[in-house]
């Protein structure tokens, strides 16, 4: 047993006295042991450095915090206490002069219009300081009226909305809408019934505008970092979704958008060209052939693709999602650029049900999404024409006749068919009818059957037509021949879009 005089000679000897060590953290240290330093740290600045190194706490062999650390101990209520200081309150702020941030705003703007530039991390730009309509996106109630008198408990409800201020504005603003009434735009006005009706709505030109089609859309949409509009070669404004794009260029900037014109095999190469010209005004275009033995465009796109991938180097994979109107065309660049079938294809409208993921290559993902028919104010004939519908679903097909005896050209039509003259519509589909031999009972021809083959062949692209590009100005176009799914055709001559007609002269060489 040691007694408690040698337990207290065992301990260390406090030295008494002023601490004379040449420590830097001796705020009584002598001047000579600084080491050529030109000041010492006074009493505040080692205080402060002790405090920054204490900031765990102090616990015993069970874990039991035995002192707290600085800062984190629990006060009585009414005593002073400090708020833990922060390194990051202290980092240097940056100054931007108005000058530097008007430059700054016309660069931004012109790489924003430049559809070939592509901005990168937008997020740590002070786009907030350029986008005045995002500093009125959130109300300011409490500037009108204060928090008391808006939802407190001695809250007043508010006044009325007034369209006038006294009796005279009111009767001044009766008299302004009895001179600018219109009673044909006036839904709730009392009708005459004539007994004559609009017909009722087929349901299949309702296709492609389901809930369950536009879910899918917008996964693809919310998935892609990459989105392609495949657009008709044909007719690119009426496949072109402009509501869809607004969406992309204000809520999801981030992603990239391109316009792809598929089935450019079945126009001319300089009305390509020029539709190629007018689009790359506002996204990148790019022409396309689907074809698993000659394609068209394969390379340029994959290309792109790479490009892509590169500026989104900070992930591991991009995705690509293909949109557009039914039956023009995503599934057969899918399998084009795969170079065999993955999806499944078909010369008719709906053929995608649902979204699929494919490969292209490590880093690069594709995703076909269904065909979406965008709200459009177009007619019954026009979707048809389009394709959005299949023809064998059409109640009465010889209705849409006349609209593809007016697109197409007499001389194609008749080195198609062989029928060179008619009377009307009803006489041409009744040639036809006794010339392929579909007749009915007692030698009736059968017009809805015929009618159903003439729409199959403008949608297969059978009958040559195209839409010409706005301010269209050269008339002769160079000679190029285009192997098509119903022959060789030559294009010769391309008339002024000023003439009845504005379509290709085509003449058929071989079958």
């Amino acid at each position: 047993m040691k007694t408690k005089k040698t337990q207290q000679q065992g301990k260390k000897r406090v030295k008494e006295g002023m601490n004379r060590s040449g420590h830097s953290m001796n705020p009584n240290r002598p001047e000579e042991s600084a080491k050529g330093a030109s000041r010492l740290r006074d009493k505040a600045t080692i205080r402060r450095l002790q405090m920054y190194r204490n900031f765990k706490p102090k616990r015993n062999r069970r874990g039991q915090i035995v002192r707290a650390a600085p800062f984190q101990n629990r006060l009585a209520s009414g005593s002073t206490a400090r708020v833990e200081p922060n390194p990051k309150w202290f980092v240097n702020t940056r100054v931007v002069t108005q000058n530097a941030l008007q430059t700054f705003q016309e660069n931004l703007g012109k790489a924003l219009n430049d559809t070939y530039q592509v901005v990168m991390r937008k997020t740590k730009l002070p786009i907030s300081l350029l986008q005045e309509k995002g500093k009125q996106k959130r109300p300011h109630v409490l500037d009108t009226e204060d928090f008391e008198c808006t939802f407190g408990p001695k809250s007043r409800r508010k006044r009325p909305q007034m369209q006038v201020g006294d009796l005279e504005e009111l009767v001044r603003k009766a008299e302004e809408g009895d001179t600018t009434y219109d009673e044909e735009k006036d839904l709730d006005r009392e009708r005459d019934d004539l007994g004559v009706r609009d017909l009722v709505r087929e349901p299949i030109m309702k296709a492609g505008q389901s809930k369950r089609i536009w879910n899918e859309l917008y996964k693809v949409i919310d998935s892609s970092d990459v989105v392609i509009e495949v657009l008709d070669a044909r007719d690119p404004m009426g496949t072109r979704s402009l509501s869809v794009e607004e969406y992309l260029r204000k809520e999801k900037t981030h992603k990239h958008l391109v316009l792809l014109l598929s089935k450019s095999d079945l126009i001319p190469t300089p009305v390509t060209r020029r539709w190629i010209q007018e689009l790359s005004k506002e996204y990148p275009t790019l022409a396309f052939h689907s074809s698993l033995r000659n394609p068209f465009g394969k390379g340029a796109l994959i290309a792109l693709l790479r490009q892509f991938g590169k500026l989104h180097a900070d992930k591991k994979q991009i995705s690509v999602g293909f949109i557009g109107y039914p039956n023009t065309g995503k599934s057969s660049i899918i399998n084009t650029l795969r170079s065999k079938k993955v999806c499944s294809v078909a010369p008719i409208a709906g053929q995608t049900k649902v979204w699929q993921y494919v490969t292209l290559m490590r880093r690069i993902y594709l995703i076909d999404c269904p065909g979406v028919v965008y709200p459009h104010r177009e007619s019954d004939a026009e979707k048809v024409l389009k394709g959005v519908v299949r023809v064998e679903l059409v109640e009465e097909p010889s209705q849409y006749i006349p609209a593809v005896l007016d697109r197409v050209r007499a001389e194609h039509i008749g080195k198609t068919y062989g029928i060179w003259t008619w009377r009307d519509p009803d006489d041409f589909l009744e040639c036809l009818a006794r010339k392929t031999g579909k007749l009915l009972k007692k030698g009736d021809p059968d017009v809805n059957t015929v009618a159903k083959m003439v729409l199959n062949d403008w949608q297969r692209g059978k009958l040559p037509w195209y839409v010409l590009p706005p301010n269209w100005k050269e008339k002769e176009v160079e000679v190029s021949e285009r192997e098509t799914t119903s022959g060789t055709f030559q294009v010769e001559t391309l008339p002024s879009p000023d003439g009845e007609n504005a379509s290709p002269e085509v003449v058929e060489e071989s079958r």
